[in-house]
C-alpha cells in the first residue's frame, strides 16, 4: 500500500466547517495545469483517482482525499554555464571587453529562458487527507517546505481554513530517549531496529543504527552521554510500522500483513482506490491517537512548552506562518524543485 509513506500532521482549526460541495467548487480555480513552454513551475490540485476530468476531492467513509500536483522544469547547471561562457567569449571577441557581473547575470537569465522550452519536466504528487470529524490534516511529505506549499494552497482556496502543527506535552525526542534507555515502549508499540542519535553539544556527532538491535548498552551509553534520538523505528499493534522523528513526523509508513486486503469483491480500479483509502485512514486514524497518548497527549493552546531540553526545537505553525522541519539525513530528503 503506497497511499501514504510519510506524514506531516496538522490540527485543523475548529472554525472551519466547509461542506464537501463548497470545498470542491473552491478548489476548481486552482486545478493543476501543465507548465507552458516558458513556465518554470506549475502547481495545483489534480483528481486523486487519476481521471483527467474527475473531482478534486474524493470522500470515502467521510474521509476526504486530495492530490496536489507539482511540475517543475530544471536545466542542468553545466549546460547553462557552457552557454554563458560561449556568450561571454563572443562578446569579448567582438567588443574587446568582458561583461561585468550584472551583465553576466542578465545573460544567464536570457539563456535559461531560451533553454526552458527544451527542459524536461519533473512531477511530484502529494496525497492529502482531511479528517473533518477529528479536525486533522495529513500531508504525505517529509519536506516541510513542500507541505507548507500544500497548506498555503488550501488556506487560499477554502473559506476559513486554518491549521497548526500538532505539539505534544512530551517532546518526541525526550520520549524516545526514555523508551530506548528503559527498553519499555508505550503500550501497543514496539521498538524496531533503526534509529538515529545526535549530540546536542558543539560536536554535533551522529550515530545511526540500521537493522541493528537497540536493546544494547551502547545505545544507553550514547543517551546517557547526551545524544538525543532524532528518529526511531517503531511498530504499532503489529499493524503499522513507521519512523517517528523529533519533529513529530511519521516516515517510512508500512501497513503490515493483515491490513492490506481490500474489502471482498474489490476487483475494480476504483474499488481498489476506495479500499486503500479506507484501510489507510482507518489504521492511521487509530495510530494517531495512540501515539499522542504515548507522548503525554496533545498540548493545548496556552499550555507550557513541551517537557524536555529547551534547546530542542518545537514545531509550530499556523496558516500564515511557514512550517519548520526537523533535521533529516540526506538520503531521506525529498528532491527539491
Amino acid at each position: 500500500m503506497s497511499l501514504f509513506k510519510n506524514l506531516i500532521v496538522y490540527r485543523i482549526e475548529p472554525t472551519w466547517s466547509q461542506e464537501f460541495v463548497a470545498a470542491e467548487a473552491a478548489l476548481q480555480p486552482l486545478r493543476f495545469a501543465p507548465c507552458g513552454a516558458s513556465q518554470e513551475k506549475s502547481v495545483g490540485w489534480a483528481p486523486p483517482r487519476g481521471d483527467e476530468h474527475g473531482p478534486l476531492i474524493e470522500s470515502i467513509d467521510g474521509q476526504w482525499i486530495l492530490e496536489f500536483m507539482i511540475e517543475a522544469k530544471s536545466l542542468p547547471g553545466s549546460v547553462v554555464r557552457r552557454k554563458l561562457d560561449e556568450r561571454v567569449a563572443q562578446i569579448e571577441t567582438t567588443t574587446g571587453r568582458k561583461p561585468g557581473k550584472k551583465e553576466q547575470k542578465e545573460l544567464k537569465e536570457d539563456i535559461a529562458r531560451e533553454l526552458l522550452p527544451m527542459a524536461f519536466s519533473r512531477f511530484a504528487r502529494v496525497t492529502v487527507w482531511i479528517d473533518r470529524e477529528n479536525r486533522r490534516l495529513a500531508v504525505n511529505a517529509t519536506n516541510a517546505a513542500r507541505a507548507d506549499e500544500v497548506v498555503s494552497s488550501l488556506v487560499q482556496a477554502l473559506s476559513g481554513f486554518g491549521v497548526s502543527l500538532i505539539n505534544t506535552r512530551v517532546e518526541p525526542a525526550s520520549a524516545m530517549s526514555g523508551w530506548l534507555h528503559s527498553q519499555e515502549p508505550p503500550a501497543e508499540f514496539t521498538i524496531d531496529r533503526e534509529c538515529e542519535l545526535k549530540a546536542t553539544d558543539e560536536s554535533k556527532s551522529v550515530v545511526r543504527y540500521a537493522k541493528h538491535a537497540l536493546d544494547i548498552d551502547e545505545v544507553r551509553q550514547h543517551i546517557e552521554g547526551g545524544k538525543r534520538p532524532t528518529r526511531l523505528a517503531m511498530t504499532w499493534d503489529d499493524r503499522v510500522s513507521f519512523e517517528l522523528t523529533e519533529g513529530m513526523q511519521l516516515r517510512k509508513l508500512v501497513f503490515l500483513e493483515g491490513t492490506d486486503q481490500a474489502a471482498p469483491g474489490a476487483d475494480k480500479k476504483e474499488d481498489d482506490f476506495d479500499g486503500d483509502v479506507a484501510i489507510a485512514t482507518g489504521e492511521l486514524g487509530q495510530l494517531f491517537p495512540a501515539l499522542l497518548e504515548a507522548l503525554g497527549g496533545e498540548q493545548e493552546i496556552g499550555e507550557a512548552a513541551p517537557s524536555g531540553d529547551a534547546g530542542t526545537p518545537v514545531l509550530a505553525a499556523s496558516s500564515d506562518a511557514p512550517a519548520t522541519d526537523a533535521p533529516q539525513s540526506a538520503e531521506e530528503e525529498e528532491a527539491p524543485f
